[in-house]
């Protein structure tokens, strides 16, 4: 395969990089920020995907044969999408209008994001779309964009990533990760709901899966990609403590935990952009996100390559690596 990800030093992008090398693949990333991963430098071009000539120019130079589109914006602002979510939307349109160009594609995977649905909603209860978020907004305007077009020749679906972590990930996980190896981290409360998590390399093998797969299993089609156990983060915080050798977890007391929501409130009304808990923030860690439709996904890409002990070893031993902890 001659392989373009796009967002290739994003999180995901990165591991998929590693993956596609890892496989002997061709492949080419393109971002508009350099590699984080020095070893992806000598496959990487500096490109905009809301600069329509410098995708037409890429697209038409490496010519690929599969294309697996993780560029976006993915932080939580607000604004007119098509200002602030750009890349989201008309960088989706403008890699669409480069691989019409070229007659080399067969296949494109278009990451989207869980959030389209309002995390705790379900897409049985919410319809398709009913996304809360203006980066949820985008994605679903994304994901129409992808379906309204009737002139591609390649095949295509669409992926949901959950909430992802692993090596080269950062906000929230990687703080999360870090919160716990400091000794910092405390369970919130006695909340502790069943929720969808991936570790990347899983994600990594369902998205490599799903551009296997025989066409008529995918074309068209939306799979949310996490891995298939739920999780409960007190639980999840347990065993990275375990892993680390550290004391164990200690627990604030639920009135505590709402008043340093409060707080943090307060903060982001004086533009501290990212307090270290929010009322809105809580509610997305309480929300029940475990009802994730999987089943499709699971007859495709069949047993997972990583236990969440593999997925958690491995992290720490990137974070070790990085000197981070």
């Amino acid at each position: 395969m001659r392989i373009l990800v796009t967002g290739s030093s994003g999180f995901i992008g990165t591991n998929l990089i590693d993956a596609a090398q890892r496989d002997g693949h061709t492949v080419l990333g393109i971002d508009t920020k350099p590699p984080q991963n020095s070893v992806h430098t000598s496959i990487f071009e500096q490109v905009d995907l809301t600069d329509a000539a410098g995708m037409n120019a890429v697209v038409g130079k490496f010519r690929p044969t599969h294309v697996w589109h993780m560029g976006a914006r993915t932080d939580l602002a607000d604004g007119i999408i098509d200002d602030v979510y750009a890349a989201n939307t008309i960088g989706t349109r403008n890699l669409i209008e480069a691989m019409k160009r070229v007659d080399t594609v067969e296949r494109c995977i278009h990451a989207s994001t869980k959030l389209v649905c309002a995390t705790g909603k379900t897409p049985p209860e919410c319809g398709e779309h009913c996304p809360d978020t203006t980066y949820g907004e985008s994605k679903a305007s994304m994901e129409r964009i992808v379906r309204r077009d009737e002139d591609t020749y390649w095949q295509w679906c669409i992926v949901r990533p959950t909430s992802i972590w692993g090596p080269w990930f950062g906000i929230p996980y990687l703080d999360f990760f870090l919160s716990v190896a400091r000794g910092r981290y405390m369970h919130l409360g006695s909340v502790n709901p069943p929720r969808s998590f991936g570790y990347v390399g899983n994600i990594v093998y369902q998205i490599e899966k799903l551009t296997e797969a025989n066409a008529e299993t995918i074309q068209g089609k939306v799979f949310y990609v996490t891995d298939y156990e739920e999780y409960r983060i007190r639980e999840w915080a347990d065993q990275i403590n375990a892993i680390l050798g550290r004391r164990p977890i200690r627990k604030l007391p639920e009135p505590v935990v709402q008043a340093a929501a409060k707080v943090g409130d307060l903060l982001k009304l004086f533009s501290w952009k990212n307090p270290p808990l929010t009322s809105f923030r809580l509610k997305n860690m309480r929300s029940d996100t475990s009802h994730i439709p999987i089943d499709e996904l699971r007859q495709i890409t069949g047993p997972m390559p990583y236990s969440l002990d593999d997925g958690i070893a491995a992290t720490v031993a990137w974070m070790n690596q990085q000197k981070m902890i």
